[in-house]
């Protein structure tokens, strides 16, 4: 884990999305799955990102600006400088037989560098227009669907997925696949367990899901 000002290399449109790409510096993109956080200027918190793609020398986050630290984020422009510390949390074990990428959203972020570890792996996304489905070329492999179709209804049996989005498709894909790895997300002010800000309660205690997560078995989400 280090903390480092970057250099922002630049910023692409991708439906309605912005792929922000940095500068790597002397950072490591760790493994896919962990995330980063994010101190655009003028914003006093960070944002917790998971990484998107890591070509030679950079970083890639896939970014939604819902909020106006999203919003800052995604007006950087190249030249631009931030904060950027990582890799922190943990993040999917490679070691499956039979791997299935599932992703919902902006939940499939972390996916284009996962595909990239696991070279050949189907993906199935869902989303909620075809503008946000334009995302899913940053994916190969990928099955698209579109609202008012659940992603849920392309994972077949018998697959080890892994998989990130929002929490109803992740407690959805849960049910189905027990053994799941699940991408959770939740507020997070430090990303190093200081704050306590994500913590969640699992099987009755609490999870801080930065040092614990963000992903997690399903089993250990029951």
């Amino acid at each position: 884990m280090r903390r480092e000002r970057l250099s922002v290399v630049a910023n692409e449109r991708v439906g309605p999305y912005t792929l922000l790409r940095v500068a790597r510096g002397s950072l490591e993109p760790g493994r896919p799955g962990q995330f980063f956080m994010l101190e655009a200027p003028g914003r006093l918190l960070p944002r917790p990102m998971s990484l998107c793609l890591a070509p030679p020398g950079e970083l890639g986050f896939l970014i939604d600006p819902i909020g106006p630290g999203t919003r800052a984020l995604c007006g950087l422009g190249a030249g631009d400088m931030l904060q950027v510390l990582g890799p922190l949390g943990n993040g999917f074990d490679l070691d499956v037989e039979r791997p299935l990428l599932v992703g919902g959203g902006i939940g499939i972020a972390p996916l284009p560098y996962l595909a990239q570890a696991l070279p050949g792996a189907p993906a199935v996304l869902g989303f909620r227009s075809d503008r946000h489905a334009e995302a899913a070329d940053l994916i190969p492999n990928a099955q698209v669907c579109v609202d008012p179709v659940f992603v849920t209804q392309l994972i077949p049996e018998g697959m080890d997925v892994l998989a990130c989005g929002p929490e109803p498709m992740l407690e959805a894909v849960r049910r189905m696949a027990p053994d799941a790895q699940l991408a959770w997300e939740a507020p997070m002010a430090c990303g190093y367990g200081a704050c306590y800000g994500c913590a969640v309660e699992i099987d009755g205690e609490l999870r801080r899901l930065c040092v614990e997560g963000p992903v997690l078995a399903g089993s250990l989400a029951a």
